[in-house]
């Protein structure tokens, strides 16, 4: 399947069965949604840890849960002890965590931009500019596939109306997290021809003078995945590709000739890295800890 990996691993796909994933200390859901929340009980019964890299656990609302992904949650029991797993927000209780909810690659750089200064602001504005690799089954459909993107370039808005995106609860929750009170949020999304990556642009009023600058540097000084850029500095979706990296800038655009009182961050990620495999083994690798002696597994579909 990975030409490019062979003398480099020796690992082989295999059927799972629970009978083997129970003899692991640790499972990564890379399943659908709705397959993990029927596996998950059993495989926490049998000592080991869960890092699910779907939606099943992300959302504490339960209720809200089932109204984005329409059908009836298998584990509303498991949810509450689920901790989102967001590194840089939340480290200290994922070392402990028997379950871990992957946050979704929308999520993730919002939350890389925002998790501190999200404290300070009453409602912020997302528009995101991702890769048809992302929800590649709904949009093949629409031949929104990443060959045809190079074929038939185009860039097209993608769930703005009607039931809105799916990812729009979670960050809105993310950002409630960070600054310990509900935020408002306006997200939008528009495909554009790149086979992977996420350009993101993030906007809030600034209410207080702040060296914005500064206060992302320092809050960022000890996260090796999250990079800080210098000031003007504009990231580039290459300069992330195929790495764990998600890269920030900050601005402060011109407003009538003044400075203005809104704060932009430029935020990129290789979604298919940071924005889900590489964070939920930046999980495994620095913050769970395995115990040695047992075998880790990786369910997949």
């Amino acid at each position: 399947m990975f030409p490019s990996l062979r003398r480099r691993v020796e690992l082989a796909f295999t059927e799972p069965s629970m009978q083997a994933l129970r003899g692991c200390d640790v499972v990564f859901f890379a399943t659908p949604n709705g397959v993990a929340m029927n596996e998950a009980r059993a495989l926490l019964e049998s000592g080991a840890r869960l890092v699910d890299l779907s939606a099943d656990f992300r959302l504490k609302d339960v209720a809200e849960w089932e109204k984005w992904y329409g059908v009836k949650h298998a584990a509303p029991e498991l949810v509450r002890d689920a901790v989102y797993g967001l590194c840089e927000l939340n480290r200290e209780r994922i070392r402990g965590a028997r379950l871990v909810a992957n946050p979704g690659c929308y999520p993730r750089r919002r939350s890389s931009a925002f998790c501190r200064w999200s404290r300070r602001e009453s409602s912020i504005w997302i528009t995101s500019l991702p890769t048809p690799s992302l929800g590649v089954k709904r949009r093949r459909a629409q031949g929104l596939t990443c060959t045809s993107a190079f074929r038939r370039p185009r860039i097209i808005s993608w769930r703005t109306t009607c039931r809105g995106h799916r990812h729009w609860p979670e960050i809105r929750q993310g950002l409630a997290q960070a600054a310990r009170r509900e935020v408002g949020l306006v997200f939008t999304t528009h495909l554009t021809p790149l086979i992977r990556g996420i350009h993101a642009t993030l906007y809030g009023r600034i209410t207080r003078e702040v060296d914005f600058q500064s206060l992302f540097e320092k809050r960022y000084a000890g996260e090796p995945f999250v990079d800080v850029m210098p000031a003007g500095s504009h990231p580039d979706t290459r300069s992330v590709r195929a790495a764990n990296m998600c890269r920030l800038a900050i601005h402060r655009p011109p407003e009538s000739g003044r400075r203005a009182d809104t704060l932009v961050v430029l935020s990129v990620i290789d979604n298919l890295v940071k924005g889900a495999s590489g964070q939920a083994v930046q999980k495994h690798e620095s913050d769970v800890r395995l115990a040695r002696g047992r075998r880790a597994s990786t369910r997949c579909r």
